[in-house]
């Protein structure tokens, strides 16, 4: 193995490590999911056991529209983790993410900690990813190596210059990027989705991706896992004042949303999904998918695969229960003037 492919396996390691905890949270911002209500409904007429979300996604059909969020790979204690996540993720017929492939690129010694995810989920969603300033360097032909590689539906690429300028190891150089995400959207063989990794994805941004022929946004905006915070633990910058920068999910969600109206895009919500009302929430501000990672880790190193499959369970029939008191039948119905910002429901 080469030097630069362990180093990058040390420094996934290191981040694996970091986010098994609470640690990496937001300190003081939050999704900005506690300034919404649902607005009740008295009559409902909704029968609560006629919901369901079966779907479809980049053509396979999902059971929830939940996904498990890109996170590892590239590291021997990846391979475990991701075989873990792909059972419960093929079992409950859910797409599942895999972390940056960067180190895949470098040379085939973890090659097996991302196939593994597709070799265990046969029939769901599979998300092949790169970070952004790796896919200013390399060639289309590269990014469609790692999607065959994984056989990946479609493809992420994740924007963290937050990230990689505060990691010590980082590469803020993201000069070209655009211009490569639509050459990127143009040759490769599946839907490219693009996603931040906190820190939100705002209005304006994603006309611009949207333009560019990416098929899906995922906001992951600032709430959840501070990469910020990942970096400057590692460092031990603990006073640095950009551990809390980012825009707040809840934000991203309804503005980016808004697109909807001239484009025809998957909506995807992370960032802070912690718990139902916050996975429901999201819907209602116009997510087509959520999508969490970090409380998903936590619950399969500490409590277990089943844990895992029930807490998803869980948050989606806790859904259904705020479908039933808010008359929506459907996730679309839920997005038509179910939730309002506090101050005006005094």
């Amino acid at each position: 193995m080469s030097e630069s492919s362990s180093n990058t396996s040390q420094r996934k390691s290191e981040h694996l490590k970091l986010c098994s905890t609470d640690n990496v949270a937001f300190r003081k911002k939050t999704n900005g999911f506690e300034h919404y209500d649902f607005i009740h409904s008295a009559i409902t007429e909704v029968e609560i056991d006629k919901i369901n979300f079966n779907s479809k996604l980049f053509g396979k059909k999902i059971k929830f529209p939940f996904l498990i969020s890109c996170m590892t790979g590239g590291t021997t204690e990846a391979e475990n983790i991701n075989r873990m996540l792909a059972e419960v993720a093929q079992e409950i017929k859910i797409p599942i993410g895999v972390g940056s492939q960067r180190q895949a690129l470098e040379n085939a010694y973890y090659h097996n900690s991302y196939k593994v995810i597709r070799t265990t989920a046969k029939d769901v969603p599979v998300l092949g990813n790169l970070g952004a300033a790796q896919v200013v360097h390399f060639s289309a032909k590269e990014i469609q190596k790692l999607i065959d590689m994984l056989e990946a539906d479609a493809f992420v690429i994740h924007l963290n210059p937050l990230q990689e300028l505060l990691q010590p190891e980082g590469e803020p150089d993201f000069f070209g990027l655009l211009k490569k995400i639509e050459l990127i959207c143009k040759r490769v063989s599946v839907p490219i989705i693009v996603k931040e990794v906190g820190a939100g994805i705002d209005k304006s941004s994603a006309k611009k991706l949207l333009d560019a022929g990416v098929k899906a946004i995922d906001v992951a905006g600032a709430g959840g896992t501070s990469w910020a915070g990942v970096e400057l633990l590692r460092k031990q910058d603990l006073e640095n004042p950009f551990w809390d920068w980012g825009l707040p999910t809840s934000y991203c969600l309804r503005t980016v949303n808004e697109l909807k109206k001239n484009y025809k895009f998957v909506l995807i919500g992370s960032g802070g999904i912690n718990n139902a009302t916050d996975l429901a929430k999201a819907f209602a501000l116009g997510a087509d998918v959520v999508a969490s990672a970090r409380i998903i880790l936590q619950k399969l190193l500490n409590e277990g695969q089943e844990s895992v499959k029930e807490t998803i369970e869980n948050w989606f029939y806790n859904l259904k229960q705020i479908m039933f008191l808010t008359n929506s039948k459907t996730i679309i119905e839920l997005q038509k003037n179910k939730i309002q910002k506090k101050e005006l429901l005094v």
